[in-house]
């Protein structure tokens, strides 16, 4: 992937912790990242029918009556869908908001096709000193700016992406990488934290022969 193609950031406020036990998205919101610069936003509460816990709305804000007069999930995804087009996707804990994607797709008849990569796992592998690596604590770590109130979906998707333009940024800076496009990012997660080093080592290496 080209370094000048654009990445989606994605994350969802839900339910619950999973679609596997009846969990559904309340909001989604994903913002288009390129060259390091936030280049559009998408963000939508949605209605699936889905009572929100007490709990939930304490730690998002989001209540049913905000939920009840916002548009259909499906119709949501549907444009969500189209606004990512053939871009592949990030998200901080992607486990988490990748299952949410494909099951709220999979609602309005789209099946998921796009591959993603993780903030978390990626900043465990650059970041090892961190004392944290949940999104605002990361966030902190790094000195890169909050945006608006944790645990709503625009907010956490830009702090998200501001950590991923981080993530490029240093993959080029610090280890010469000079294309940290979705490859590079997919491949880096999977890597065994002793092994980062050798392996940021030997992909620059790589690439400087090409």
């Amino acid at each position: 992937m080209s370094r000048n193609e654009p990445i989606a950031v994605i994350d969802f406020e839900t339910t619950g912790m999973t679609p596997a036990q009846g969990a559904r998205a309340t909001e989604i919101a994903i913002v288009l990242l390129q060259d390091g610069q936030i280049v559009d936003r998408f963000q939508s509460l949605m209605r699936t029918g889905a009572r929100i816990p007490a709990f939930i709305t304490q730690l998002t804000g989001i209540t049913n009556a905000m939920v009840a007069g916002a548009p259909p999930a499906h119709d949501v995804m549907r444009e969500a869908a189209r606004f990512v087009g053939g871009a592949q996707m990030v998200a901080h804990n992607a486990s988490f908001d990748s299952k949410f994607w494909a099951a709220e797709l999979a609602h309005a008849d789209i099946r998921a096709t796009q591959g993603f990569a993780c903030t978390v796992l990626l900043s465990r592998r650059l970041y090892p000193q961190a004392r944290s690596h949940s999104l605002g604590n990361i966030v902190d770590h790094l000195g890169l700016p909050r945006a608006g109130r944790a645990h709503r979906a625009l907010a956490d998707a830009e702090m998200a992406a501001f950590l991923l333009a981080r993530i490029q940024r240093d993959l080029r800076e610090t280890w010469g990488i000079e294309e940290p496009g979705f490859e590079v990012l997919n491949g880096l997660q999977r890597c065994a934290r002793p092994a980062v080093a050798r392996w940021l080592a030997r992909h620059r290496d790589l690439g400087a022969t090409q």
